[in-house]
């Protein structure tokens, strides 16, 4: 399959005629190309949003909601097509896509389809001056939204709904790595009715595309969501333009799991937010921190129920882990397994590459289990972002907390525990953006995310996004009375 460029509401070549191979992980082979844009297919894509953001930005907050609304129906009247596209391009179950991530992609739109018609500003009465301050939020005009291949048109969506719910126009670049389900909403959003131009689709690689739109003069906001490399690149050319940021980078999140919990819910959820997505969301608990006297029972409990897990074919509705994204992810992921021993760690269970019957050539690999004894191994500072996880036990509240803290990555912390006291201290102390008690990914569209340290800077979500792609303008009026 060919995907092409979607700009000012068509699909197009890209104008060099450069292309990339686009593969399916669960079989290894060639299903498609997609454009290696460059910064001639930008500048035509930021052309195109420059003639559409004069009437776009003019648009009633009704009409903009509608067509959000109507984009969000589409998605959801579509989502066994979108669900079977999403996961034979990025390698993730279809059960997973058919429950997470094209729901979410609806709710995405809907919720700022309902957002930009609560959204406010402030006014402020300067008593005795015969004055009143209030605040216009006014859109930016045109800005960059470039998305990650682990949740491919999930966080693809979260940052282009409240993008063009706010007035912008938007010149978006997904994963080369994951471009299916971006190039099957340019085709959603026609059919809502969404106007030429508002929104723009330019495939191709990071160092091309992707720095095309990070340099362009006129694309006054970058959204990025993806490594915290590509994030510091990002910022040396963005910060001396003066262009807003928001960049949701890595994460090293803790899971601390304390003997006074409820276990059996505690275990279930653990094995989730543990493999969820072959453990390719930044958002996974990776670092398995465990109260001392439960230790030795929760190793035993958590390799029988990880042992269950099946490896399977991503279109099988009965798998439960799918194929990593890419044969090179697959690699970066397999090194780090294979230190473990020169980390002091000892492999509990899997690490081994799978073969699935119909998908010999595909990229599977166990769920990884790894016992460490020291919290600076590389295992517990650097971002693996696949099927592996590590356990280390703990004796104190103190010493828990401090281990949590010990990483330069600061996104998200779970918490397992029914003590209040405890939970208020953690909650105030963990060295995160998000902190989860009792629960993982039990996520609320209205509140803020984002991480702190190397996980990023900015938030998504809810009113803080909208804020985030408007320009807040001071208007002061002095009565003449």
């Amino acid at each position: 399959m060919t995907i092409q460029n979607y700009i000012n509401g068509e699909f197009v070549n890209p104008i060099a005629n450069n292309w990339l191979d686009n593969y399916n992980p669960a079989t290894g082979e060639i299903y498609g190309q997609i454009p290696n844009s460059d910064a001639n297919d930008v500048e035509k894509a930021v052309e195109s949003a420059t003639l559409a953001f004069l009437k776009w930005s003019k648009t009633t907050l009704d009409e903009r909601s509608k067509i959000l609304s109507k984009i969000a129906n589409l998605i959801v009247e579509k989502i066994d097509f979108l669900a079977a596209a999403e996961s034979k391009d990025n390698g993730k179950p279809i059960s997973l896509a058919k429950q997470v991530d094209i729901p979410r992609a609806a709710a995405n739109f809907q919720f700022f389809a309902n957002a930009i018609t609560q959204f406010s500003s402030e006014s402020h009465e300067s008593v005795g001056l015969n004055a009143i301050n209030f605040t216009l939020r006014q859109p930016i005009g045109i800005v960059g939204c470039i998305s990650p291949w682990n949740l491919p048109l999930y966080l693809f969506t979260w940052k282009i709904a409240p993008a063009i719910a706010a007035g912008n126009c938007v010149i978006a670049k997904p994963s080369e790595i994951t471009p299916m389900t971006a190039y099957l909403l340019g085709e959603i959003c026609n059919e809502a009715g969404l106007p030429k131009g508002v929104l723009n689709i330019v495939h191709g690689l990071g160092n091309t595309t992707g720095q095309a739109i990070v340099q362009h003069p006129k694309i006054k906001a970058i959204s990025f969501t993806g490594g915290t490399k590509t994030g510091a690149q990002i910022a040396k050319i963005a910060a001396p333009m003066f262009k807003k940021l928001s960049l949701e980078l890595g994460g090293k999140n803790p899971n601390i799991i304390f003997a006074d919990c409820d276990y059996d819910q505690m275990l279930a959820t653990t094995v989730r937010s543990s493999f969820s997505n072959q453990g390719q969301i930044c958002l996974c608990g990776s670092r398995i921190l465990v109260e001392e006297s439960i230790y030795e029972k929760f190793k035993i409990d958590f390799i029988e129920k990880v042992s269950q897990l099946k490896i399977g074919n991503p279109a099988d509705e009965t798998s439960d882990i799918g194929a990593l994204v890419s044969k090179e992810h697959l690699e970066k992921v397999k090194k780090y397994i294979d230190i473990a021993e020169n980390e002091a760690g000892k492999i509990l269970f899997g690490g081994r590459n799978i073969i699935i019957k119909g998908c010999e050539n595909g990229y599977f690999l166990q769920p990884t289990i790894i016992e460490i004894t020291d919290n600076q191994c590389k295992l517990n500072q650097e971002e693996i972002f696949g099927p592996v996880v590590t356990i280390l036990s703990f004796k104190t509240d103190e010493e828990a907390l401090s281990l949590a803290n010990e990483t330069k990555y600061g996104l998200s912390a779970t918490v397992w525990t029914n003590n209040l006291k405890r939970t208020m201290h953690f909650s105030q102390e963990l060295q995160t953006g998000i902190v989860w008690v009792n629960t993982w990914m039990l996520r609320d569209l209205r509140t803020p995310f984002g991480g702190i340290k190397d996980s990023g800077i900015g938030r998504e979500g809810g009113f803080e996004a909208l804020r985030f792609f408007t320009e807040a303008k001071n208007v002061c009026i002095k009565s003449l009375l």
